[in-house]
């Protein structure tokens, strides 16, 4: 028969058992933390402001170089496309799918570098045409027709715009308080969208 610890003696036995318990669970803990790797600390080389700022700048050079421009009249894919500064309007009308058989080629300066917001307009042959501001035929701003103050001379150069058009024009900004955009000149009786895509090239409402 298994004879009976006694209380005061159980009592001895558990704190030297609890206490090399806690040394055992301290050891393993340790060991275990130490075996964990350290997270490296950021390279200030990698926040630096300056490389920051190159890396920005680099972005916004790249997003600049994108100009979009416009290609209208008799070419095969009418239509905006987008390109690059430094290009050339014969790499615009290419975009376009080259011209219809019966487009005026002559007319365009095909070497002339292209602008954001640029208009390339292609007539017919035979077809008279203004020169507009920023096309393939010329730079000048200046030349625009500002339908809100042109007179009937000033209207009468634009391309399918007679002296009963021109009065038409002068009569309806006088009723309607000017034009608010150049697409307000299809509001004018006799202007359709055909005429109108002849004229918008050339004129302003600033």
């Amino acid at each position: 028969m298994i004879p009976k610890i006694k209380s005061s003696k159980l009592k001895k036995l558990i704190l030297p058992i609890g206490v090399l318990t806690l040394l055992v669970f301290l050891f393993l803990q340790k060991q275990f933390f130490s075996a964990v790797p350290s997270a490296e600390p950021i390279q200030p080389s990698l926040l630096d402001d300056t490389n920051l700022q190159e890396t920005v700048e680099t972005i916004n050079i790249e997003e600049d170089n994108s100009i979009f421009i416009e290609v209208k009249g008799a070419v095969q894919n009418p239509g905006v496309y987008e390109l690059e500064n430094g290009d050339r309007v014969l790499t615009a009308i290419e975009l376009a799918g080259g011209y219809l058989p019966e487009g005026d080629s002559k007319t365009i300066n095909h070497a002339q570098k292209v602008e954001d917001e640029m208009i390339i307009y292609v007539p017919l042959v035979g077809e008279e045409v203004v020169t507009p501001a920023n096309s393939a035929t010329s730079s000048s701003k200046d030349q625009l027709i500002n339908i809100n103050k042109a007179d009937i001379q000033g209207l009468t150069s634009l391309p399918g715009i007679g002296p009963a058009k021109a009065e038409a024009i002068i009569s309806y900004r006088e009723e309607n308080g000017g034009f608010k955009s150049v697409q307000d000149l299809m509001e004018v009786t006799g202007i359709g969208q055909k005429t109108f895509e002849k004229l918008e090239t050339y004129i302003t409402v600033k």
